[in-house]
C-alpha cells in the first residue's frame, strides 16, 4: 500500500520533530494531497490564526498515487492559509520532491511554529533533523538548490524545496521553488516559509519507485496508459509545444489577456510569442516531471544579448502572458529571462505580472505619478522597466515594497478607484484565461475555494473541448459562449479536479485518460475498494470542507463575483461583444450545491458527506449564524 502511514510534524518554535500516523479513515475519505491538507487545517483549530502568526500551520502533501509508476503522478500540494488572500492557500506541483519525500518514508509534513533563527529542514530516509540556515539566508532558489547538490552531504541526490529573497521579505505572493523549474506557486506559500525562517527542505529517499500490487494485469495497464497518452492529440501537442500551445488557440478565440484585460484583439503581442519561435531558436530539450510520459516542460538558452540567460527553465503558458502580452512585451528573450528572474527570486509569475500591469494602468490614468514610483515611468512594453520592478519587489524596496502586497492590497492603499482595475477573485489574481472567451470558467473562477484559479478543476480543459469525460456527465462539446449547462459543468469538475489534486495527479495526463482509469490506480495503490460514486462523493466532500473554511475566514456570496474589467465587452476579438451571464450561472450553482443565500453549505448537504458535526463541533456560533 503506497500510503507511508507517516506524517513529519516540525515544531520550528521548539525544534522538536515527531512522526504522526494517519488514520484509515480519514486517507479513504479525503485521500491524500490537498483534500488531506485540509482536513488537518480542519484538525488544528487554528483556522482564524493569521497568516504569518507561529499558529498558521505549512502543510506540505503527497498522496497514494505519488511516487507510484502510474503516469502524471509525481505531483504533492503545499497548503496554508494565504497571507495574500486571507482565506484557504493552496497550490499543487510536479517534479521530483513528491515521490523523494515518499521514498524516505512520508506521506507528509506539517510545519509548525516559528524559528528563532534561519534553518532548514533535512529528511534522510526516516530521519530528520533542522539545522542552521544562515549561510544559505539571502541566497536565491538556484544557489540553494546548488548548494544541496554540491555533495555537501556526501553523493546523496537531494530533492530540494526553498524560497528566494521574495520568500524572506515577505512578498504576499512568493512561491515555493521545486528546485529550479517547478514551483508551489501560487497563494504566497513561499512568504509563510519566509515568515517561519524556514528557508529550505532537502529530502533523500533510497526506496525506489513502487509497484503497489506486482501483478501482470498492473504492469499490463501501466503501458496500456502510456500508449494511450502517446497516441492522444491533446498530449502529443503539449510534448511538442508545452503548455506555451494555450498561444496558438488563444489568438483564436480571445483567450489571451492583453495589456491588464483592456485589449480585445491580442495578435500583435501574442504572435512572436507563439511556441514555434521558441523551439526554433532557444529549445535545448524536453523534460518530464517523475513518472511522466507526456513530458511537457522545456529547457531554454539565450547565449549572448541583452536578456543573456543560462540553460534552464522555459516560461510556460502563463509567463508569457503575465509578462508578456498582459504587459505589451512581445519580446521572447526578454520573457525567458523575467521567468528566470522570478524563478530564483521565488515569486508567482501570474500575481506578480499582473500586480505590474495593474501598476502601468493606474500610472496610465494618473492615479501614481513618477513621486510614488521612484522617478520610474510606467510604460506597456519596456522589458528593462519590469526588470527593475521585479528587483524593487522582491527586495520590498520603494514602490516596489507597495507592489509586493499583490494588487487588491495596493489598490487600497493608493485609493481612489485604482480598484476599478484590479483583476482578482477575493485576491488572488485571475490565471491568464479570459472568462469572456469561456464563459464556464467565469464561474469557476468566482467559486474556486483558493481565489480565481483554473487547476482546482477541470473546466478549462472541458470547455476548451480538450478532453470529454461522459463517464462523468460531461459533454463532448460545450458552447463556450453560454451560461446554459455551466453550473452542472462546474460542479462535476470541481469534484472530479479534487479527486485529482488529493490522489495527486497531473490534469495534463488526464486529459488522455478516463475518470475510470483513475479509478483503477487509486483501488491499487490504496487497497480500497473505490468505484466512481464514492471518488465523486471525496470529491464532494474535499469541496464542501474547504468551501466551509472559507466561510469561517469571512468569504461570503458577495465574494463569489468576477471583477468589472472582464465583465466589459471588448468590440474586437474573438471575444466580440459577449460576457458571462454570472447571475444565471451562479443561481444554478447555487441551487445546486445547496448553499444557501450567504454562499454557506447547508447543513442538510454537510450531514450528507459526514462533515455537520465535526465542522459544528469547532465552529458552532457561525453554523447557528449563516447555516
Amino acid at each position: 500500500m503506497p500510503y507511508k502511514n507517516c506524517i513529519l510534524e516540525v515544531d520550528l518554535t521548539n525544534d522538536k520533530i515527531i512522526k504522526l500516523e494517519t488514520d484509515q479513515g480519514i486517507l479513504r475519505e479525503f485521500i491524500g494531497g490537498s483534500g488531506l491538507a485540509s482536513r488537518f487545517f480542519l484538525e488544528s483549530g487554528n483556522v482564524d490564526a493569521e497568516s504569518f502568526s507561529e499558529n498558521n500551520n505549512i502543510y506540505i502533501m503527497t498522496g497514494p498515487l505519488t511516487g507510484t509508476k502510474f503516469p502524471g503522478t509525481g505531483r504533492f500540494t503545499g497548503a496554508t492559509r494565504s497571507p495574500l488572500t486571507g482565506i484557504w492557500g493552496e497550490s499543487n506541483c510536479g517534479g521530483n520532491f513528491g515521490p523523494e519525500l515518499k521514498f524516505a518514508g512520508f506521506d507528509g509534513i506539517i510545519i509548525k511554529g516559528i524559528s528563532p533563527r534561519p534553518v532548514y529542514i533535512l529528511i534522510d530516509d526516516e530521519r530528520a533533523q533542522i539545522c542552521d540556515a544562515s549561510d544559505i539566508w539571502g541566497l536565491d532558489t538556484f544557489q540553494v538548490t546548488d548548494f544541496f547538490k554540491a555533495g555537501i552531504y556526501g553523493s546523496k541526490k537531494y530533492k530540494v524545496l526553498s524560497i528566494g529573497v521574495a520568500g524572506e521579505n515577505l512578498v504576499k505572493y512568493a512561491g515555493i521553488m521545486n528546485e529550479k523549474s517547478d514551483a508551489l506557486g501560487r497563494c504566497g506559500l513561499g512568504a509563510v516559509m519566509g515568515s517561519k525562517r524556514l528557508k529550505a527542505i532537502a529530502v533523500h529517499g533510497s526506496e525506489k519507485a513502487w509497484k503497489p500490487i506486482a501483478d501482470t494485469e498492473y504492469d499490463k495497464f501501466v503501458k496500456a496508459i502510456r500508449k494511450k497518452l502517446k497516441d492522444n492529440q491533446f498530449t502529443l501537442t503539449l510534448h511538442k509545444l508545452g503548455t506555451n500551445a494555450g498561444m496558438v488557440v488563444g489568438r483564436k478565440t480571445g483567450d489571451i489577456p492583453t495589456k491588464n484585460w483592456s485589449v480585445g484583439e491580442s495578435n500583435e503581442y501574442a504572435k512572436p510569442l507563439l511556441p514555434y519561435y521558441m523551439l526554433e531558436k532557444y529549445f535545448v530539450r524536453h523534460k518530464a516531471c517523475f513518472s511522466c510520459p507526456v513530458g511537457c516542460k522545456k529547457e531554454a538558452e539565450i547565449k549572448d544579448g541583452a536578456f543573456k540567460t543560462a540553460m534552464g527553465p522555459a516560461p510556460e503558458y502563463e509567463t508569457f502572458c503575465s509578462f508578456g502580452t498582459m504587459l505589451g512585451i512581445a519580446d521572447m528573450e526578454a520573457i525567458i529571462k523575467i521567468h528566470n528572474m522570478c524563478n530564483r527570486y521565488g515569486m508567482d509569475v501570474i500575481s506578480c505580472g499582473s500586480t505590474i500591469a495593474f501598476a502601468i494602468e493606474c500610472y496610465e490614468k494618473g492615479l501614481v505619478t513618477k513621486g510614488d514610483t521612484d522617478g520610474l515611468e510606467l510604460k506597456w512594453g519596456n522589458a528593462e522597466l519590469v526588470i527593475k520592478l521585479l528587483e524593487k519587489i522582491a527586495n520590498r524596496e520603494g514602490f516596489g515594497d507597495l507592489l509586493a502586497d499583490g494588487s487588491r492590497l495596493a489598490a487600497e492603499k493608493i485609493g481612489k478607484n485604482a480598484s476599478d482595475y484590479t483583476v482578482e477573485v477575493k485576491g488572488l489574481d485571475l490565471p491568464m484565461h479570459d472568462p469572456r472567451a469561456f464563459h464556464g470558467i467565469g464561474l469557476a473562477y468566482v467559486i474556486s475555494n483558493r481565489g480565481a484559479c483554473h487547476m482546482q478543476h477541470l473546466v478549462h480543459l472541458v470547455e476548451t473541448n480538450n478532453t470529454s469525460h461522459p463517464e462523468l456527465g460531461l459533454l463532448e462539446k460545450y458552447d463556450r459562449h453560454t451560461g446554459e449547462g455551466k453550473a452542472e459543468m462546474t460542479a462535476i469538475c470541481d469534484d472530479f479536479g479534487m479527486v485529482l489534486n488529493a490522489a495527486p495527479m497531473c490534469q495534463f495526463v488526464f486529459g488522455g485518460m478516463s475518470a475510470n482509469d483513475v479509478v483503477y490506480m487509486l483501488r491499487k495503490a490504496t487497497g480500497f475498494d473505490y468505484d466512481l460514486d464514492e471518488l465523486k462523493e471525496c470529491g464532494e466532500r474535499i469541496w464542501y470542507l474547504k468551501r466551509f473554511l472559507n466561510n469561517v475566514m469571512g468569504i461570503r456570496a458577495a465574494d463569489d463575483r468576477l471583477p468589472k474589467k472582464v465583465m466589459v465587452p471588448f468590440s474586437e476579438g474573438g471575444t466580440k461583444r459577449t460576457v458571462p451571464d454570472m447571475k444565471f450561472m451562479l443561481g444554478e450553482y447555487y441551487k445546486l450545491r445547496q448553499l444557501d443565500e450567504d454562499g454557506i453549505p447547508k447543513a442538510e448537504k454537510l450531514k450528507d458527506l459526514g462533515l455537520y458535526y465535526s465542522l459544528t463541533k469547532r465552529y458552532s456560533k457561525l453554523l447557528r449564524e449563516g447555516v
